[in-house]
């Protein structure tokens, strides 16, 4: 697997290796020891699958201390645009955003560590695979509006399918939010 640091160090792109013949493919999309070698967490306690058409936008999801989640997301069917949006007071990338696109061909996974507001729009009708390190808890469920104009995430579809929860989610310098920078 390569790891590959993004703008906000702490949000990583991986590429598995990925081996494809006539029969089909193989490939390992986590691999504990690799992940640890990388410095990333190994201790994944829930496996989420979503399903949605295209121009469905979900999100921006995240849970309070102490039910903060990483998450390692991987696009299984079609295509996704992926934005993880850095909350943690205090960091230098505050209310900055990494956005990649994962698809079923790229196979690329994102691991998101706590700290951060997730979300995704399916370009295509999509299916996502995500790993958590902590169980949900829907009272530490938390959330910013996806089209906050502070945050200025450049969302492909100008008018997508978005839930009454999501919608009615409040900008990041309103939302409730528990989560500080610690400088490594």
């Amino acid at each position: 697997m390569e790891f590959i640091r993004t703008e906000i160090p702490d949000v990583v792109l991986i590429k598995p290796n990925f081996f494809e013949d006539q029969r089909g493919f193989f490939m390992e999309f986590f691999k504990s020891s690799e992940f640890q070698k990388a410095g990333l967490p190994s201790n994944f306690v829930q496996d989420n699958h979503s399903k949605s058409k295209k121009g469905v936008l979900r999100g921006l999801h995240y849970q309070l201390r102490p039910f903060e989640q990483g998450k390692l997301v991987r696009c299984i069917k079609g295509k996704i645009f992926d934005v993880a949006v850095d909350i943690r007071k205090g960091s230098p990338w505050y209310g900055k955003f990494v956005a990649v696109e994962l698809s079923e061909e790229n196979k690329l996974m994102i691991w998101i560590p706590p700290g951060f507001a997730h979300g995704f729009l399916a370009l295509e009708d999509s299916e996502i695979i995500y790993k958590v390190t902590a169980e949900y808890s829907p009272q530490h469920d938390r959330g910013i509006l996806w089209s906050d104009p502070d945050l200025s995430i450049p969302w492909p579809e100008k008018n997508p399918i978005v839930s009454p929860k999501d919608a009615s989610l409040p900008p990041l310098r309103l939302a409730e939010n528990n989560f500080f920078y610690e400088k490594r």
